[in-house]
């Protein structure tokens, strides 16, 4: 291989997928071995992953070529600086959700943790190659892995959640039909997928109609993949309604990866000028996500559920991600990776806190919090760290990310903007502030709140193996924000489109 290849993309991809397909074997064998194998096979990709980060902020992107087919003939996995922070969030979360997972599937879901881990790592080898592929169609075979894995993980809880997953599989069919038809465009007038070619050949065929339409499917499937608002219809209901350790998995990878995916289309493939210039594809983003921040606030004000609260949040959040698409230069486009990887640790991590609470208490009823702090210390903190974040309080990792959308917002002259960004963020203010005053500061209304779940025997402590993953990634939110100016030149910096640098 030469000094720009590496086997490391392949590691990272292969190892859950080909593990995947052991558990269920290993499972009628020997039941107990299927927990840690799965867990092994995370440690090993997100190993894989850190060298890869490493090796690209050192050295330059680095390649492999599947069978040793060079692209165009072949299909190539490629990480530059933006894939492989990707692919580091994608290990970081998975890793951390798996380790937490144990108790809580075996409380929520008995007998089911066999398939749960066998389809879990599906879906994270499906989020590798997504992030990895430099191939079009290769990107959709991966994005219905991710989708057809994340459709299994929400309707494993039953009751409920079979529903809110028929709702995930309509729409997302749909948004896979619609980044489908937008390849075979491309592939009609190219006569390529591979990205590298079709960024090469593409400047041309901007006037042709068949590219016009190409692109404008690819944004509207990306964006219910998303969940931008109002295409966001299948989100409440399969966070909300999904198993604990499958909320904070899909909230913390899933959309944040279909965010990933928009985003190197958009300026990677296709000319940045093309959406900014030749058709206003960037100030329509930028309006939908603004208005995604508010409303999705709204509405999680209006929650009493947890879950639902902050899967509304999520609808937000990702206004955030596709405003600083929409700013379309350098200091939006930064805010906005900044802010995917933001939230994709806050968030999950959010979850993984309504998770612990329902696994101590039953319920997820906010109104039942009253004095939380006192028998659960460690979780409130933790909730308290997050949203702190969420909200943009320094030295978290949300206070950067949203003063560069800010800043970003400046630049392009969209006062409105920056005015969305801090009414959201008080809207923010409002529905967490909430929590922490119930946790810390409500009398209990009742002795006994209502059940929704089996509960532990009373004085029974938090699973260490739930506790931790909690306070790491806590740490790792904070620590994202005193790292921030490192992130952004070391992986962001190096591949932001030199159109966008004005």
């Amino acid at each position: 291989m030469s000094s720009n290849q590496s086997a490391l993309p392949v590691i990272i991809v292969l190892t859950p997928l080909l593990t995947s397909f052991v558990l269920p074997v290993l499972g009628w064998w020997r039941r107990a071995a299927v927990f840690p194998t799965a867990l092994a096979a995370l440690a090993v990709s997100f190993g894989a992953s850190l060298a890869a980060a490493h090796r690209v902020s050192t050295h330059g992107p680095i390649r492999y070529y599947m069978g040793g087919w060079e692209p165009p003939w072949g299909i190539e996995l490629h990480i530059d600086g933006l894939s492989a922070l990707m692919l580091f969030l994608i290990g970081f979360v998975t890793v951390v959700v798996g380790v937490y997972s144990k108790r809580s599937v075996l409380r929520e879901i008995p007998s089911r943790e066999v398939p749960f881990y066998s389809v879990y790592l599906l879906l994270v080898g499906g989020l590798a190659g997504l992030v990895s592929t430099a191939d079009m169609f290769n990107l959709y075979v991966f994005l219905e892995i991710v989708s057809l894995t994340s459709y299994a993980l929400v309707s494993i809880g039953g009751g409920p959640a079979v529903v809110s997953a028929f709702r995930y599989v309509i729409l997302g069919t749909v948004g896979a039909a619609f980044y489908l038809l937008s390849v075979a465009y491309l592939y009609s007038v190219t006569g390529t997928l591979n990205m590298a070619d079709l960024a090469t050949i593409l400047p041309a065929l901007y006037d042709s109609n068949a590219v016009l339409v190409g692109f404008a499917f690819f944004v509207i499937g990306m964006s219910i993949k998303m969940a931008l608002f109002p295409m966001h219809a299948w989100l409440p209901g399969a966070y909300s309604n999904a198993p604990s350790a499958v909320s904070a998995l899909i909230a913390g990878t899933t959309t944040k990866v279909a965010a990933y995916v928009l985003i190197r289309v958009m300026f990677f493939v296709f000319e940045p000028s093309f959406s900014i210039e030749q058709i206003p594809v960037t100030a329509l983003l930028a309006w939908m996500g603004a208005i995604a921040m508010v409303l999705g606030s709204v509405m999680a004000i209006a929650q009493t559920n947890l879950k639902r609260m902050l899967a509304y949040s999520s609808v937000a959040q990702i206004g955030y991600i596709v405003l600083g698409v929409g700013l379309a230069n350098t200091a939006g486009f930064t805010g906005s990776v900044l802010h995917l990887v933001n939230h994709a640790v806050m968030k999950g991590g959010l979850f993984l806190v309504a998770g612990a609470i329902v696994y101590q208490t039953g319920t997820r009823d906010i109104r039942q919090f009253a004095r939380l702090s006192v028998t659960m210390p460690w979780t409130a903190a933790a909730f308290t760290t997050f949203a702190f974040a969420m909200i943009g309080i320094p030295p978290t990792g949300g206070f950067f990310s949203k003063l560069y959308l800010i800043l970003g917002a400046i630049d392009a002259g969209q006062w409105v903007f920056v005015f969305v960004i801090v009414l959201s963020s008080v809207l923010a203010l409002a529905y967490l502030m909430n929590v922490i005053r119930y946790m810390y500061f409500a009398t209990p209304a009742s002795p006994e709140p209502p059940a929704d779940l089996r509960k532990p025997e009373p004085g029974q402590p938090l699973p260490a193996s739930m506790l931790v993953p909690m306070l790491v990634t806590a740490v790792g939110i904070v620590l994202l924000g005193l790292f921030n100016g490192e992130i952004v030149a070391r992986f962001i910096d190096p591949v932001i489109p030199a159109s966008l640098v004005r």
